[in-house]
């Protein structure tokens, strides 16, 4: 008897323009102490079926038919408090935004230990106690002190860590994780990882993956199963999956993964059934985009960051002594060229995001010099001098929904920079820029017209890079702009920053944990570690001739798809020049 099995399932959602089927009867087992991989592009269905199975669809969402059983026991078509039983005590969930299942109103403490008491039936005391250790386990330094704070204390890869702690707490037989390491990077995804392997060995605990990191999929999954629009396209083995797909979906996914071994020029884009839209290139020399008003030429870096320094009081006290300050950012120095691509790598909380945020002008540093093309941004007092040069950085953030306002339409979303900076003669002008901007990133002009919830979410980061380049940039700062992205939207994203930076001559500021996508970015690759830039390389040197211990850990520890072994290795071989041909 399999612990989990899903016959024939089908999920739809009806709206006023008809149903629409989300999942087409699919069927699929997970055994006790198995990890199966569920993986496919955004939209595919893969958190539906997760939300299916222990009943969380958004409404209308409905399972439409077919059933699923966990140990032989029907668990479809429950009534809510049948369901809240199994919840938790037998199946654990992992979601991908921690701060959607963790109360901002409570601390990490309160939530764990109410979780544990209600589902184990034991003391508080007990329950605080095992609470304590599983913190341990997921890797949150300090846990008797962290265990009393709020979420919002907390970084997006610690609070990822308090819900799989939290999904582990009850000892489920089953754990659906939704992209549980999205927001992590190698490291702490290692452990994480490693501890779910773990658990599924030791107390012979099935587990459904959803990810869309193939590296992911290839260290810990036994088998996968492949999604395209609603449908199982494939189900295999891992290696089989990996190295000898047999749906030209499947080829053409793991073809886009990004290459750790090797840099290429461009990214490999998925392109089974529709071909990927070219975005249009532009005469740069005659183009808005190429034209600037106060670009003030300057001989050496484009930007200078000197001795950056700034501390975080995570506890206040009168007392100076019992004060608790984190040290963000320690004495961080380096430069980026005009044209170069910059990257900065390190784990969750190594200070990557703060340095970014100083740079932007969004956070004002202790101590420390930015120059940009020569000048003191740190020197300049008043909003009037820092303006023309703050336009010429623009920030593209890792969650594209939450930069921008739900209540405006995209077209007004891209124009309000451009009317602040007063960069367009009359309103004519402007709406001709918003429609060449929603062109260039390959939406079309009309993509102006709708809100950003009726975007997915890399065409929201396709509307983020728009607004972006509105100014004029000449340097663009991208905070995980790719890390929420599956690969294929991925790999659409990371060719157009390609492309826009080598026809406008763009400096990049690239900050991501992902290091197969930094290879593929950069120029140079900067790495810190708790506020401390540790070393600074070009890319290739940095990758073969690693220089600081914790950058050979990181690169060791990066997930990858491992050659496959046997007779697998010829069926792999062809399997790739196929896929080759097929995307080019």
């Amino acid at each position: 008897m399999s612990l989990l099995t899903v016959n024939q399932l089908r999920i739809e959602f009806p709206s006023r323009h008809g149903v629409a089927r989300a999942v087409n009867d699919i069927s699929f087992k997970v055994e006790a102490g198995e990890i199966l991989g569920l993986v496919g592009e955004s939209g595919a269905g893969k958190s539906t079926i997760g939300n299916g199975v222990i009943d969380l669809l958004s409404k209308p969402g409905r399972v439409a038919g077919g059933e699923v059983t966990l140990n032989g026991e029907r668990i479809s078509g429950l009534t809510n408090q049948q369901m809240r039983s199994i919840r938790g005590s037998r199946i654990g969930f992992i979601f991908q935004d921690p701060m959607t299942s963790l109360n901002s109103l409570f601390t990490i403490e309160q939530q764990m230990v109410e979780t544990i008491v209600a589902n184990l039936q034991v003391s508080p005391q007990e329950a605080f106690e095992r609470s304590l250790e599983l913190l341990k386990q997921v890797g949150i330094p300090q846990p008797e002190q962290r265990i009393k704070q709020y979420p919002h204390q907390f970084s997006g890869g610690m609070r990822q860590r308090v819900v799989i702690a939290i999904a582990m707490s009850c000892e489920p037989e089953l754990i659906i994780a939704d992209e549980p390491t999205t927001a992590l990077d190698v490291s702490v995804q290692d452990q994480i990882l490693k501890l779910i392997r773990q658990m599924c060995e030791q107390r012979n605990v099935g587990c459904m993956l959803v990810t869309h990191d193939m590296g992911v999929v290839a260290n810990v999954c036994d088998r996968v199963a492949v999604m395209y629009r609603g449908d199982l396209v494939e189900l295999g083995q891992t290696e089989q999956i990996l190295h000898a797909p047999t749906h030209p979906y499947t080829q053409s996914l793991i073809s886009a993964v990004p290459r750790p071994d090797v840099k290429l020029d461009r990214f490999p884009l998925v392109n089974y059934i529709e071909q990927a839209e070219e975005v249009p290139q532009i005469d740069v020399a005659n183009h808005w985009l190429g034209q600037s008003q106060d670009f003030i030429k300057h001989d050496g870096p484009l930007l200078q960051v000197q001795n950056l320094d700034l501390h975080f009081t995570i506890k206040d006290s009168i007392f100076p002594s019992r004060r608790q300050r984190l040290h963000a950012t320690n004495n961080v120095s380096f430069d980026i060229a005009e044209g170069e691509s910059f990257g900065l790598v390190g784990e969750s909380g190594s200070g990557k995001s703060t340095v970014a945020r100083i740079i932007a002008g969004l956070q004002e540093a202790d101590s420390g010099v930015i120059n940009f093309e020569g000048i003191n941004l740190t020197a300049l007092k008043s909003e009037r001098e820092r303006r023309p040069l703050r336009r010429q950085m623009q920030m593209v953030f890792q969650n594209p929904y939450t930069s921008m306002n739900p209540r405006m339409k995209v077209a007004d979303i891209i124009a309000e920079p451009i009317r602040f900076h007063n960069l367009a003669e009359n309103e004519r002008e402007i709406r001709q820029i918003v429609a060449d901007l929603l062109d260039h990133v390959g939406l079309g002009a009309k993509a102006g017209l709708r809100f950003p919830h009726e975007f997915s979410g890399g065409q929201r980061q396709r509307i983020s890079i728009a607004r972006a380049l509105a100014t004029r940039p000449r340097l663009l700062i991208c905070d995980e702009p790719t890390s929420a992205l599956d690969v294929s939207v991925q790999a659409q994203i990371l060719n157009l920053l390609k492309d826009l930076q080598d026809e406008l001559n763009l400096s990049m500021l690239f900050i991501s944990h992902d290091l197969p996508v930094i290879r593929q970015m950069c120029d140079r690759i900067g790495v810190m570690q708790k506020g401390t830039l540790l070393e600074v390389a070009p890319t290739e040197q940095l990758f073969e001739r690693p220089q600081s211990p914790y950058t050979k850990s990181l690169i060791g520890l990066m997930p990858q798809i491992k050659a496959p072994s046997g007779a697998n290795a010829n069926n792999a071989n062809a399997n790739a020049n196929a896929n080759a041909q097929h995307v080019a």
